[in-house]
């Protein structure tokens, strides 16, 4: 079992939607980051009858043909123990009026409901008069464990859509951390979109189906793959590794402790938006880690970096993984075995915490340099912004020795909708 002692800055998301969680999932739950702040299963191999029934002779992957539901008191793909792939999509309103993005909405949810459970959108795909009402490359693929969470940013309550007195006081850009070198391209969003599934290809779908729906409505800003070591290639269930080749995910806070999440992760009601109620803040950042600079420093440094050993995933001075952090512990010579800009250090230091499911990403090769653009999709969730989050990487921007290798050039900021319940739509307790 997690320890829920550790770092929140060390770890990334679980569970609680879930009564019978496995142990691959509760040491999913982690997932893969940690890397610089807040710093992937096997194939199906299965032909399938329908997403309904099996060949006889075929079982489905574990973690394929299970499906988490859509509706509920708060949104999947928060506390959902992370999947092996996120395809994050960030969309600019181009609708005329709010009358508009609410039939957004509306339309977004219909589908959302439909492909979390495995389903193909619409009765228009065997017509041949007219363009088919699903984009067809999950056709006949499982449910993969798809969620699809919604939310909104800052720029959502500009003057367009009269909204403007219903933005929480929580919702604003973030500020200039040093070390930040944003891009236009990875930055800001009226809307934010994380797609989760257990396939890329089911992933992508999601976010393809949701951009054709919003034609006339919305565009899309920007979008980013994510993936950490899937199910299958880990069939005990260890915790994963990010890209520095370090174990990620020791210290997200207990989501089955209800009592945590309404601290950590919910917004309340006496928050100061009661439509947010049941929700979450999400911060997106977008960190590139030098991997060619780290693959040629030393294994000591390596490890002084991230304050933990990279065979077992112990803190310094521990032997296995779940290991208490022992801050004040000195070596012989006095000095503390935890280095003092250690990122494990400097993630705890407050006692704050905020869940994180985190995902790798690799974008190819950056023909400005030369090198890989390869890092971390950082996801993290919290009730308040500028109690948890800002006050986290303004402490890391500062001292964390993890900034030698890496580089945030992408940051967004989402109010996150509470869950949604059958009949309603995605948004309608704001508009």
């Amino acid at each position: 079992m997690m320890k829920p002692t550790d770092n929140v800055q060390d770890s990334s998301g679980r569970n609680n939607a879930r009564t019978n969680i496995s142990r691959r999932d509760l040491l999913k739950m982690a997932g893969i980051g940690g890397a610089g702040l807040l710093l992937g299963g096997a194939g199906i191999g299965a032909l399938f009858k329908s997403k309904d029934s099996v060949s006889a002779s075929v079982k489905p992957a574990d973690g394929y043909h299970e499906a988490i539901p859509f509706y509920g008191e708060h949104q999947a793909g928060i506390t959902t123990p992370a999947q092996d792939f996120v395809v994050f999509a960030s969309f600019d309103l181009t609708a005329a009026s709010v009358d508009d993005v609410r039939k957004l909405f509306q339309a977004w949810t219909a589908a959302a409901s439909v492909m979390a459970k495995g389903g193909m959108i619409g009765d228009d795909n065997e017509n041949l008069n007219v363009p088919p009402s699903d984009t067809g490359e999950a056709a006949g693929l499982q449910p993969s464990k798809t969620t699809l969470t919604f939310g909104v940013g800052p720029s959502f309550f500009d003057s367009r859509y009269g909204l403007a007195d219903r933005k929480p006081a929580e919702l604003a850009d973030l500020p200039a951390f040093g070390g930040d070198a944003l891009r236009p391209e990875w930055t800001g969003g009226d809307i934010g979109v994380q797609a989760c599934a257990n396939d890329l290809q089911v992933a992508f779908r999601a976010i393809r189906n949701l951009a054709r729906i919003a034609r006339g409505k919305a565009t899309l800003r920007w979008t980013q793959e994510g993936f950490q070591r899937t199910g299958g290639s880990d069939p005990q269930g260890g915790t994963a590794r990010n890209l520095m080749g370090f174990k990620d995910g020791t210290g997200n806070p207990d989501v089955s402790d209800a009592a945590k999440m309404n601290e950590v992760v919910w917004a309340q009601s006496g928050d100061g938006q009661p439509w947010l109620a049941g929700g979450s803040y999400m911060v997106v950042r977008r960190i590139r880690i030098r991997v060619e600079v780290w693959d040629r420093s030393t294994l000591g440094d390596q490890e002084a970096t991230f304050g933990r050993h990279r065979a077992s995933g112990a803190p310094l001075g521990g032997k296995d993984e779940f290991d208490t952090i022992e801050l004040e512990r000195k070596d012989e010579k006095g000095k503390p075995v935890v280095p003092m800009n250690a990122h494990i250090r400097l993630a705890r230091e407050d006692g704050v915490q905020l869940l994180r499911r985190s995902f790798s990403y690799s974008s190819g090769l950056d023909t400005r340099t030369g090198q890989l653009d390869a890092g971390l999709l950082f996801i993290g969730y919290n009730r308040s912004v500028a109690k948890q989050f800002i006050p986290m990487q303004r402490r890391l921007a500062q001292s964390d020795k993890l900034n030698e290798y890496i580089e945030h050039n992408g940051s967004a900021v989402f109010a996150c909708f509470p869950g949604v319940k059958e009949g309603g739509y995605i948004g309608d307790t704001l508009l």
